[in-house]
C-alpha cells in the first residue's frame, strides 16, 4: 500500500535545468566555447564537477571557473526571473492531499534555495518534509536524501512512490529501495535512465491516481 508520495525539485517541480543549461551555453559562446548537451546531462541531480573541468579545459588559460561561474549564475537569476511550476505538478500535490498520502522532497539543491521557491509558488505547504543538500553528507545519486525522507515521513520504502527527472535522482531513489517514477523535462529527455519503474512524459498527461494504479499493478 502506498502511503507516501516524494519528488525531486530542479528540474521536475520546475524547470531550473532549461534555465541552466541554456545560462552556460550563453556565457560560453561569448568566450567562443560551445556547450554540448553530453556535459550538462551527467551533472543534472548531483555535483557539477564535469562542467567546471569542462570549463578550465576550455578556459584555464583566460578566466578561472570561479568567474564564468559567477556570470553563469547572474546570467540564470534573470532568466529564472517568472518561473512557474511545471505542468501537473500542482495538480499531483492536491491529488496526494486528497488521497491523504504523506507528501515529501528529496533534493540535491540547498534549503534557502528550495524554500524560496515554494513559497513563491505557494506549494510549502504542501509538503510534510523537505530533504536538502544541507541534511546530508552525499547528494544523489547516493540514497541519503530518501533515507532521511523516509525516516522522517516514518513510511517504509515499499510504501513510497518517487518522481524524479533526472537519472541521478532515479538512482537515488531505487538505491534507497523506492519505486521511481521518472517525469523528464525537455533537457533530460533524450537521457539515458537505467533505473526506474515507470516512465510519463508529463504529470499533465495522467492523473496521480492513474499513475499509483499503475504502479501497483507490476511492483
Amino acid at each position: 500500500m502506498i502511503k507516501a508520495v516524494v519528488f525531486d525539485f530542479d528540474g521536475l517541480i520546475i524547470d531550473t535545468e532549461t534555465i541552466w543549461f541554456d545560462s552556460f551555453k550563453e556565457i560560453l559562446g561569448r568566450y567562443d566555447v560551445q556547450f554540448p548537451l553530453e556535459i550538462f546531462l551527467p551533472c543534472v541531480g548531483t555535483h557539477g564537477t564535469i562542467i567546471d573541468q569542462y570549463i578550465e579545459e576550455k578556459l584555464g588559460k583566460n578566466i578561472s571557473v570561479t568567474e564564468v561561474r559567477k556570470q553563469v549564475r547572474e546570467c540564470h537569476r534573470e532568466k529564472i526571473d517568472g518561473i512557474g511550476v511545471r505542468e501537473g505538478v500542482r495538480e499531483y500535490l492536491q491529488q496526494a492531499k486528497k488521497l491523504d498520502l504523506k507528501i515529501g522532497l528529496a533534493s540535491s539543491s540547498s534549503k534557502e534555495w528550495i524554500h524560496g521557491f515554494l513559497r513563491k509558488l505557494d506549494l510549502f505547504d504542501y509538503f510534510d518534509v523537505i530533504k536538502t543538500s544541507d541534511d546530508v553528507k552525499m547528494i544523489k545519486p547516493d540514497p541519503a536524501l530518501y533515507f532521511q525522507c523516509l525516516d522522517a515521513l516514518n513510511v517504509s520504502s515499499n510504501e513510497v512512490v518517487a518522481f524524479e527527472d533526472s537519472n541521478n535522482g532515479a538512482r537515488a531513489a531505487k538505491a534507497a529501495g523506492v519505486t521511481c517514477v521518472i517525469v523528464p523535462n525537455p533537457i533530460t529527455a533524450g537521457m539515458t535512465f537505467d533505473q526506474y519503474d515507470l516512465r510519463i512524459e508529463s504529470m499533465a498527461t495522467q492523473s496521480l491516481t492513474d499513475v499509483l494504479k499503475r504502479i501497483t499493478t507490476f511492483v
